[in-house]
C-alpha cells in the first residue's frame, strides 16, 4: 500500500501564458494543450489516460486565475464520469474546519454559512471556486481541508517553529526545519529576496514554506491510509504541487508509516 503515497503520482502545472520547467505535464489554459514533459505535446483526452492510471494527483493553479479552476474542474468531471472513486484535497480549507467541508458534501450547510467559512478559510475567490464545491456536493466526492491556520503560519515566518506554543504544535507534523532540496531552496531564496520584509529571516521564511508543504502533505497522508482506495486530485498553488513541495513531504511521511 506504500506504493501509492508517492510513487503512483503526477504533477499538473497550469498557466494562462506557457512556460516551462521539469516536471510531469503543463496545461496551456487557454487552449488545453498539454505538454507532457520528455514526449511532446497531446490532447486533454490523453491526459485523462495518464492520470487515471495514479493514485494522486497534484494540480497546481494560480489562485486568482479563472481558467485554472474550470480545468481543475474539468479534470474532476471527467475522471468521475469514468467512475473513478475521488477525493479533493484542497489548500484553501484548514484541517480544523474540516467539518464546514463535510457538512457541505452532505447537504447539512446552505451556501451562506459555507461561504462564510470559505472565506474565513480563504479569503478570496469564491466565485471562481464555487462551481467546483458545487460539483463535489452533487456528487458525494470527499473534501479534505489541507491547510494549517495563517495565523500559525505568519507567526513561524515571523519568529520561527520553534516560537509555537504546545498547543499551537499539537496537532501540525513533528519536526519542521528548513531541511528541504537544493533546488527547492534555491527557488525560496529568489521568492524570499522578492517578498522580503525587513523584520523576517530566510530561514524563518523557509520554516513557513515547509511547516505549508508538511502539514498539507500530514493531512493528505492521514486521508490516504484511511482510504486507500480513493483516487485524490490535490488543488494547491504551483510552488507546493511542485515536486520538491507536497509530494516530496508526502513521500517523506509514507517512509515513516
Amino acid at each position: 500500500m506504500k506504493d501509492i503515497h508517492y510513487k503512483s503520482a503526477i504533477f499538473i502545472f497550469l498557466f494562462s501564458y506557457f512556460s516551462i520547467n521539469s516536471t510531469q505535464f503543463y496545461a496551456e489554459t487557454e487552449k488545453k494543450d498539454i505538454l507532457k514533459v520528455g514526449y511532446g505535446w497531446i490532447d486533454f483526452s490523453s491526459m485523462l489516460i495518464d492520470i487515471s492510471k495514479v493514485n494522486v494527483i497534484y494540480v497546481g493553479e494560480s489562485h486568482d486565475n479563472r481558467s485554472h479552476h474550470e480545468v481543475q474542474l474539468d479534470m474532476i468531471r471527467s475522471l468521475h464520469e469514468k467512475g473513478h472513486s475521488l477525493a479533493i484535497g484542497l489548500e484553501m480549507f484548514t484541517n480544523r474546519d474540516q467539518v464546514f467541508l463535510d457538512r457541505w458534501v452532505a447537504g447539512k450547510i446552505d451556501e451562506k454559512d459555507f461561504i462564510e467559512a470559505f472565506y474565513r478559510n480563504w479569503g478570496i475567490g469564491w466565485g471562481i471556486y464555487k462551481n467546483i464545491f458545487y460539483y463535489a456536493k452533487n456528487k458525494k466526492i470527499p473534501l479534505i481541508g489541507l491547510n494549517v491556520p495563517g495565523e500559525v503560519t505568519k507567526k513561524v515566518a515571523e519568529n520561527g517553529f520553534q516560537s509555537l506554543k504546545k498547543m499551537e504544535r499539537a496537532k501540525l507534523p513533528p519536526g519542521v526545519a528548513c531541511d528541504i532540496d537544493p533546488v527547492y531552496m534555491e527557488l525560496l531564496q529568489k521568492i524570499f529576496e522578492i517578498k522580503k520584509h525587513s523584520n523576517r529571516t530566510f530561514r524563518n521564511f523557509c520554516e513557513a514554506q515547509v511547516l505549508w508543504d508538511q502539514s498539507m502533505a500530514w493531512y493528505l497522508n492521514q486521508y490516504i491510509l484511511k482510504n486507500p482506495d480513493k483516487k485524490i486530485i490535490v488543488l494547491s498553488g504551483n510552488i507546493h504541487a511542485w515536486k520538491y513541495g507536497i509530494p516530496r513531504q508526502l513521500k517523506r511521511f509514507n517512509n515513516l508509516t
